[in-house]
């Protein structure tokens, strides 16, 4: 089904993109750093399966809309940046004490929907994903649409890999961290900047 040339080459190419520093594995570190190892892990999994929703989007044709309405494009940027600057005025303000705050299943469950919409808001991944995936799908082998899904789900879970293994990183080293109220002060602060300078980046991004 999939040409196995071009599958290879694409776990190349993908595995470039999903170790590059970028604005989801910067979100991932933040959340780590504010809420420790599962919430590091939990933003890294509402990541991959946003991109994974990209992809299945991407393979139905509705992520051309953003190349023909560009307006659409750029309601969803100014979206994605009020959410995150939503997310970092919720940083900046924190004053919990470490131990506190909501149970561990609300803050997984927020983690995870907080790491989904940060990427599902983001138009800069529409539009990646109509641009990389079909350079490594053959149509003359038939069977797009599962060419389309094997590639999403690959790059879903390497990128899941990649990312987790950060969030979690960036959660053990803050949890230590966390045991001085005024350390955790200071992650707060950085997550509220790394938040704030992702808003930042995604309004000032346009299409070439």
């Amino acid at each position: 089904m999939v040409d196995l040339s071009l599958y290879a080459a694409f776990l190349v190419a993908a595995f470039a993109l999903c170790v590059t520093p970028g604005p989801d594995m910067m979100f991932i570190v933040a959340m780590g750093g504010r809420g420790g190892p599962t919430a590091g892990v939990m933003a890294a999994f509402g990541v991959a399966c946003a991109m994974f929703v990209h992809t299945v989007a991407a393979a139905l044709g509705l992520s051309a809309l953003f190349l023909a309405l560009p307006t659409l494009y750029h309601v969803l940027r100014w979206a994605g940046a009020a959410y995150l600057l939503y997310l970092a005025v919720k940083a900046f303000r924190d004053r919990s004490v470490p131990g506190e705050g909501a149970g561990a299943g609300a803050g997984m469950r927020r983690a995870f929907w907080q790491g989904a919409v940060t990427n599902l808001l983001n138009p800069k991944v529409i539009l990646f994903n109509v641009a990389f995936l079909p350079q490594f799908v053959a149509p003359e082998r038939g069977h797009v649409w599962e060419q389309f899904m094997v590639l999403g789900l690959t790059i879903t879970v390497m990128g899941f890999a990649v990312d987790g293994s950060i969030g979690l990183l960036s959660g053990k080293l803050s949890a230590l961290l966390r045991r001085s109220a005024r350390v955790a002060r200071g992650l707060n602060i950085f997550s509220g900047t790394v938040f704030t300078g992702l808003a930042v980046r995604l309004v000032a991004s346009a299409p070439k």
